[in-house]
């Protein structure tokens, strides 16, 4: 039985999401802004059509704001997070759990092998588009192919061909029809493309889709790597690239931000650096994971050229990887210690935590000298509570230190960021 994969995608994700809730944007040019109000991170389908690129800094796009009405709203993760877990699980009743990778916030691998002879997969798919619309009010694409290279080139064509009606099936396309797309379609479209190699790949001679297809998967690998290699083999039907169900361990994990205003006390510095910690000790717990391994970096604002710069880090390590909150926030704020200078505004700061392994196969060091080993289970009995409290009445309800309390200066800029009306008791919408 041949492999047949689906790539569905939620359409300008972060304003659909908005959108849901606040219906007046619909049909409005709408942008969403990534931390302190910086770049566009999301557009509206007429924002796009005016000209506004994505990542591009919002304040060079002012003018052509006041001139369209065009509508900058702050970004609000908490509410995409919660809606994407939901759209994830409406495609997981379609689906078994080893049919499903979740590949981002906004998009998700099926592999519709077994349901190719029980369904007609186009309006299988379709099925998906509707339940999805109708159960949480996202608009969504899906690709349908042999590969999960296809399916996600099928996908883009779902979004720019409106005749597919939002699903784009690669294996019932007339072979002709599919030509003269990929003829049509530049080879920057193709998942996993860049920038250098479409400048590489046009001076030989690959400048389309259909020039990349009939391209030899072995010289490619020798003008660039295998896996571009298998990026062209994948677009001529060959599976390379599997479904991954289980997310790997990461390698780190990063919480850092730009402060909404400059900083140069000590003090200061610890409260961002507490908060930054505990944000990254959540990830670590949701992953189930321990670190055994805690950088902090400070750095001033390099583009503001008056001032005096600077840029430093220091890592602590632990005797043992562990998930303690209060271990990790207290060598997070040991290490601001160490790299504090006077005399230097600083302009973002960042926790990064490494060494990380599954908690399940970490084993604690015993020693002699060791303290009350009654102290691990307080410590985990003392998370979990924190949990469960920061679970139900929301993140800052309860933290460690200062992380949660509200308002602070330093906090990023959000001016224009809507209610969390799936994670804050406060900002559920009110029916009159």
């Amino acid at each position: 039985m041949n492999q047949v994969y689906a790539l569905v995608d939620v359409n300008n994700c972060y304003v659909s999401c908005e959108r849901v809730f606040n219906p007046k944007l619909k049909d409005k040019p709408v942008v969403v802004l990534s931390n302190n109000d910086g770049c566009v991170v999301s557009r509206s389908s007429e924002t796009k059509a005016l000209g506004v690129r994505m990542a591009g800094p919002w304040y060079q796009f002012k003018d052509l704001a006041r001139q369209h009405g065009i509508i900058a709203l702050s970004s609000n993760y908490a509410l995409y997070g919660e809606m994407s877990n939901r759209f994830m699980g409406i495609l997981g009743d379609f689906v078994t759990p080893a049919e499903q990778e979740i590949y981002s916030i906004d998009e998700c691998f099926l592999e519709l092998t077994q349901y190719q002879n029980l369904f007609n997969l186009t309006e299988y798919a379709q099925q998906m588009r509707q339940r999805v619309k109708q159960w949480i009010g996202l608009p969504v694409c899906v690709g349908i192919g042999a590969t999960k290279t296809q399916a996600k080139l099928a996908n883009y064509w779902a979004k720019s061909q409106p005749d597919f009606n939002g699903v784009c099936n690669w294996l019932e396309i007339d072979p002709e029809i599919k030509t003269a797309w990929m003829e049509q379609t530049e080879a920057r479209e193709v998942w996993g493309v860049g920038r250098k190699h479409t400048e590489a790949l046009g001076k030989m001679g690959i400048k389309s889709i259909a020039d990349l297809v009939k391209a030899n998967p072995m010289q490619i690998k020798k003008h660039f790597s295998i896996v571009l290699a298998r990026t062209v083999m994948e677009l001529q039907g060959i599976s390379c690239l599997t479904l991954e169900t289980q997310a790997a361990v990461k390698q780190q994990i990063i919480s850092s931000r730009t402060f909404g205003t400059r900083i140069s006390q000590l003090d200061k510095l610890h409260e961002v650096i507490t908060v930054f910690a505990t944000r990254a000790h959540s990830k670590l717990r949701a992953d189930k994971s321990v670190c055994a391994m805690i950088t902090v970096y400070i750095t001033t604002n390099r583009h503001r050229e008056q001032d005096r710069q600077i840029r430093n880090s220091f890592t602590v390590t632990l005797k043992d990887a562990s998930d303690d909150i209060l271990q990790i926030t207290h060598a997070a704020r040991v290490a601001v210690s160490k790299i504090y200078q006077a005399g230097y505004d600083y302009q973002k700061a960042g926790v990064i935590l490494s060494a990380i392994s599954p908690k399940r196969t970490c084993v604690q060091s015993l020693s002699l000298f060791d303290s009350d080993p009654n102290e691990a289970i307080k410590h985990e009995s003392l998370m979990d509570a924190l949990e469960k409290v920061s679970n139900k009445f929301g993140k800052k309800s309860l933290g460690v230190g200062v992380s949660a309390v509200q308002g602070q200066s330093w906090e990023m800029t959000q001016a224009h960021r809507s209610p969390n009306y799936l994670c804050d008791w406060n900002d559920i919408p009110v029916v009159n």
